[in-house]
C-alpha cells in the first residue's frame, strides 16, 4: 500500500513539474517539457547522491555506516557551484527567450552552456569507477550510477539541443540580412557557412573561461580548480588522492553504555561480538540493533543519514556516561525508544524475535 502511495504521488509531482514549466514557456514542445521535467527530478537525484557520498578524501569514514568519498573536491567547489549555477541559468534564459535575448547576453549564455556540456562529460567520466571494494562494497553499484549520472546526461542532450537551436535560427536570420559595408557581410557569410556556424562560439569560449577563472581567483579558488575538482578526490575514476585508513564502526553507544549498567535494572543477557571484540549484550541492544538493521534494509541512505547523526552526537554524549548510577538512567532514559523500536519491529518485520536475536552472535 505504501509503496502504491508513493508511486501515485511520484506521478502527481511529475504533473505539477511539467505544467509549470509549461506556464513558464508556454511556446515549449512537448518533448521539452518532457526533457525539462527529468532534468528537475534529475537533480533531486544528484542531491540526494552528493549528500551520501560527501566525505573529502583527507577524512577517515566508517564504511559500516554507508559513508563513502565526494567524486568532488570540497576545497574546489566554488568552481563547480559556479559553472553549475551558470550552466542552468543560461538554459534557462535561452530556454524562455531564445534569440530575443540582446545579443551580448546570448553569446555569454550559449558558452556557458558548451562549458557546462564539457563538465558533465568529465563528470560521466568520472562516476564511471569508484573503487571501493576494500569498504566491502561491490564497485560501481547500480544506484549511485542512477543518481550521479542522470544529472550530466541530460545536462548533454539538453545542453546540445539549445546551442543547435539557436545557432539555426541565429544563422537563418544573419543568411536574410544584409550590411552596406563588404567586409561585415563577407563575415556574416563566414559565419553562416554549414560547416562553420559555431565557429564564434569556439572562439568566445577561451576568453569567457579564463575571465571566469581570474573572477573565482579573486574568491580564493586555483588556477587549476577546474581540474583538481575532479582529480583532488579519492575513489573515483580520476582521483588522484590517497583517502586515510577506514574507521571501526563505534556502535549503539547508548544502549551499550546501558548494558554496563546495574544488572538488576539492565538485565544482561549474555556475551556477544562486535568488531572482534566481546561486548555485555541486553534486550535493549538487542533491540536497537534489530531496529537499525532493518531501516539499512529498508532504505541504506536513510540508514546512512540517521548513523551519520547518531555518529556526531551519540557519541560525545557517552563519553559522558561512565558511571553505574549514570549507565543505570541512561537504561530507562532509553526505554520510550526501545518500545518504539520494538513496536516497528513487530509491524514491518515477519518474524521479529529472530531478528532480534540473531543480532551480535
Amino acid at each position: 500500500m505504501a509503496i502504491i502511495i508513493a508511486i501515485i504521488a511520484f506521478i502527481l509531482l511529475l504533473i505539477l513539474v511539467g505544467v509549470g514549466l509549461q506556464k513558464i514557456n508556454r511556446k515549449a514542445t512537448p518533448i521539452e517539457v518532457i526533457f525539462g521535467t527529468a532534468y528537475v527530478f534529475s537533480l533531486g537525484l544528484f542531491t540526494i547522491g552528493i549528500m551520501t557520498h560527501s566525505n573529502p578524501y583527507y577524512v577517515a569514514i566508517d564504511p559500516i555506516d554507508m559513508g563513502c568519498y565526494s567524486p568532488f573536491s570540497d576545497r574546489h567547489s566554488l568552481t563547480l557551484i559556479f559553472y553549475f549555477l551558470a550552466f542552468n541559468l543560461s538554459i534557462a534564459l535561452i530556454w524562455i527567450k531564445k534569440t530575443t535575448l540582446p545579443p551580448l547576453v546570448l553569446a555569454f549564455c550559449l558558452v556557458f552552456i558548451l562549458i557546462g556540456v564539457i563538465l558533465s562529460v568529465v563528470t560521466l567520466f568520472q562516476i564511471s569507477t569508484h573503487n571501493i571494494k576494500y569498504m566491502g562494497y561491490a564497485n560501481n553499484h547500480l544506484d549511485e550510477q542512477i543518481m550521479f549520472s542522470c544529472t550530466p546526461t541530460l545536462s548533454i542532450f539538453i545542453g546540445i539541443y539549445l546551442i543547435v537551436e539557436v545557432i539555426t535560427q541565429e544563422s537563418d536570420e544573419i543568411t536574410n540580412r544584409k550590411y552596406s559595408n563588404k567586409f561585415l557581410n563577407l563575415i556574416s557569410i563566414f559565419l553562416v557557412t554549414r560547416n562553420r556556424k559555431s565557429i564564434w562560439l569556439i572562439i568566445l569560449l577561451f576568453p569567457v573561461f579564463l575571465i571566469s577563472t581570474l573572477i573565482l581567483i579573486l574568491f580564493g579558488q586555483e588556477p587549476d580548480s577546474i581540474v583538481k575538482i575532479f582529480t583532488d578526490t579519492a575513489t573515483w575514476k580520476l582521483s588522484q588522492q590517497t583517502h586515510p585508513p577506514i574507521l571501526d564502526h563505534k556502535g549503539h553507544y547508548l544502549c551499550t553504555v546501558a548494558a554496563i549498567g546495574d544488572p538488576k535494572i539492565v538485565k544482561p543477557i549474555r556475551f556477544g561480538q562486535r568488531n572482534g571484540k566481546q561486548i555485555i549484550v541486553n534486550r535493549q541492544l538487542l533491540i536497537a540493533n534489530a531496529f537499525e538493521e532493518m531501516v539499512q534494509d529498508f532504505s541504506p541512505k536513510l540508514h546512512f543519514i540517521i548513523r551519520q547523526f547518531y555518529d556526531k552526537y551519540g557519541y560525545n554524549l557517552s563519553k559522558q556516561i561512565n558511571t553505574t548510577p549514570l549507565s543505570n538512567i541512561t537504561y530507562f532514559l532509553m526505554k520510550p525508544l526501545e518500545w518504539f523500536f520494538l513496536v516497528c519491529l513487530y509491524l514491518f518485520c515477519i518474524k521479529p524475535e529472530q531478528k532480534i536475536n540473531r543480532q551480535y552472535k
